[in-house]
């Protein structure tokens, strides 16, 4: 392969990363037309995987999500969803420092609220929850009202809705912690709170299961996906509690303030009453 030739090469696998192509079809396109020289299939193989690289950067989860846009909430009805995906939650800041939840994720009113709704004042900060890319700045009268929906590199999206003012623009990149709007009382809402979502390729994931609003915390450093009955549900029932081991914690104190037994907790997690418990560990409650 000549030194045209291949910089074709390169150009064609850059220009397909971009509208969707996965990381492995890109491997699979250089790889068809590598040059048998090994030295500078070496040098093939770097160049584009720095080039994998910067596309990942710039497209947060490229290679789950099956396309970029700014005009859907929820444009992954057709997405391959994984049979397990493990999700980093280490590097979260807390979007509100409220720890008052006023409306829980699961059916209220006949109809499902897939997120947690935060009592925020007009006016409270609003920060991103991970470092990522802002994918909308949207308002909606009946629904959201002022919310924006970053993009994480860890997989997931954040919804914050019912803003009274958003902060930021879409394709912004963000860092975690930063201010992204002002809670409000906009679109379809009773008062002034914050409607957080966590969602995996569009799937509702009860945000109580990641984040611990009263104790301002993650529930467990790495959240474990796992697909079951289609795409409807992810691994942990809306309904179960969990409580994440900190430093000197033991199951008695945590049975005691959660109000729940050793046993059922020792049941419930496959442990013994005399089961050394370590910082950041995940329990399930109920």
């Amino acid at each position: 392969m000549n030194c045209s030739s291949y910089i074709k090469a390169f150009l064609a696998v850059f220009a397909f990363s971009f509208v969707g192509f996965t990381t492995a079809q890109a491997q699979d396109l250089i790889a068809r037309q590598a040059p048998i020289d090994k030295k500078l299939k070496n040098i093939d193989s770097l160049t584009l995987q720095r080039q994998i690289d910067v596309v990942r950067e710039e497209y947060p989860a490229l290679s789950l999500y099956p396309n970029w846009n700014n005009t859907s909430v929820h444009a992954y009805g057709k997405a391959e969803v994984p049979e397990s995906f493990e999700i980093d939650l280490t590097g979260f800041v807390m979007p509100t420092d409220s720890r008052r939840i006023t409306s829980k994720f699961g059916y209220r009113w006949r109809r499902m609220h897939n997120g947690l709704d935060i009592k925020v004042n007009v006016g409270d900060t609003i920060k991103a929850a991970f470092d990522g890319r802002v994918r909308m700045v949207k308002y909606e009268r009946r629904g959201y009202g002022r919310y924006v929906v970053i993009r994480h590199y860890n997989g997931l999206e954040t919804v914050y809705g019912h803003m009274s003012k958003q902060l930021v623009e879409e394709d912004q990149y963000v860092k975690a912690g930063e201010v992204i709007g002002l809670g409000g009382n906009t679109g379809r809402s009773t008062g002034s709170h914050l409607h957080f979502e966590t969602r995996f390729l569009g799937i509702a994931i009860n945000p109580a299961l990641m984040f611990d609003f009263p104790n301002q915390d993650i529930v467990v450093d790495k959240y474990t996906f796992k697909r079951r009955g289609g795409r409807t549900a992810a691994t942990n029932s809306a309904t179960a509690s969990y409580y994440r081991v900190r430093k000197g914690d033991t199951l008695s104190g945590i049975a005691a303030s959660k109000r729940v037994s050793v046993n059922n907790i020792c049941k419930l997690n496959g442990i013994k009453k005399t089961s050394i418990l370590r910082p950041g560990q995940q329990l399930r409650l109920y």
